[in-house]
């Protein structure tokens, strides 16, 4: 059973940081291009950033080009995005999904002061 777990998310101040975290399960993690998505209320879901298996270039939004960072861990499932210089448009539910389109419940981000 495929299952991914997101967490890390909360409410910050602009200008600060979160790291977000997906553990996965039921997949082979480290055969899957992994990608964190998020959607605001009233919008579309976005792409936030793609991580390749090993080799190959990382893919970054525009919007979070210079402030995230996404890596993952092989060794223990799991994706990360360090998040910094956050803004209040950054507000939205965070997802990450593997190269099924499976994804997990998703975690609130919300920037505001």
């Amino acid at each position: 059973q495929v299952q991914l777990v997101e967490s890390g998310g909360g409410l910050v101040q602009p200008g600060g940081s979160l790291r977000l975290s997906c553990t996965a399960s039921g997949f082979s993690f480290r055969d899957h291009i992994m990608s964190w998505y998020r959607q605001a209320p009233g919008k579309e879901r976005e792409l936030v950033a793609r991580m390749p298996t090993t080799s190959g270039s990382i893919d970054y939004a525009d919007f979070v080009k210079g402030r995230f960072i996404i890596s993952r861990d092989n060794a223990k499932n799991t994706l990360y995005l360090q998040m910094n210089s956050l803004k209040p448009e950054d507000t939205a539910v965070y997802y990450c999904l593997n190269m099924w389109g499976r994804r997990g419940q998703g975690t609130q981000v919300t920037v505001s002061s």
